[in-house]
């Protein structure tokens, strides 16, 4: 049933492929992204700023989605299987994009990618049992960190120094990197404890 819930994850879906696509057509700056060069807003590489607004409202999707499905009871088996792919899809897209432009550690991409797979397998394999192992707190907190990194990573390959107060200085230099830094330490510790956190819910299925 396509509901309008699950017209927004069809979306993010289609976003995730506009974000991958735009930047397969030409790379990110790496040097100079701290250069002013015009007014408020006036992108310093085109496709990085495509990129970004395409995750921004993927992102925002995100939220959307989950929160009318469950306000007006629009919950479909459509929607439970494709409203986590596309979150994964799209966390995962970008990660891999910001660890080639090295402004993310692999092992941290590397630790989310991990993470999503096992809680897959381990949902999938409560299904096959008859039981869920529903979303945490701390699942949605890392989801909301992990978006906060991509974006705060986008920003300045996207505008450079081309932003207001205070948007700048959480942007760019020591604050930028200070910004970045937060959402990637939060990132990780929350997704290794959402990830632990399923594995005990699920360990009667591993046994």
């Amino acid at each position: 049933m396509m509901n309008l819930p699950n017209i927004l994850t069809l979306c993010r879906i289609a976003l995730v492929i506009l974000y991958t696509a735009v930047l397969a057509v030409d790379g990110l700056p790496h040097e100079g992204v701290n250069a002013v060069t015009a007014g408020w807003f006036s992108p310093i590489s085109v496709t990085a700023c495509i990129a970004l607004w395409a995750f921004v409202v993927a992102a925002i999707t995100d939220f959307l989605d989950g929160y009318l499905a469950r306000k007006y009871n629009l919950v479909t088996d459509f929607g439970k299987l494709m409203d986590p792919l596309a979150d994964k899809i799209l966390v995962c897209a970008a990660f891999i994009y910001l660890t080639y432009v090295d402004m993310c550690p692999f092992w941290v991409t590397i630790i989310i990618i991990f993470r999503e797979f096992l809680v897959t397998g381990l949902r999938q394999l409560a299904v096959t049992k008859g039981c869920v192992i529903a979303a945490d707190w701390c699942g949605k907190w890392k989801t909301g960190a992990q978006l906060g990194f991509c974006i705060a990573c986008m920003v300045p390959l996207a505008y450079g120094g081309n932003l207001p107060e205070p948007l700048r200085t959480l942007s760019i230099g020591l604050g930028g990197e200070l910004t970045r830094g937060i959402f990637l330490w939060l990132s990780v510790l929350l997704t290794a404890g959402s990830g632990i956190n399923y594995c005990i819910q699920g360990r009667r299925f591993l046994s």
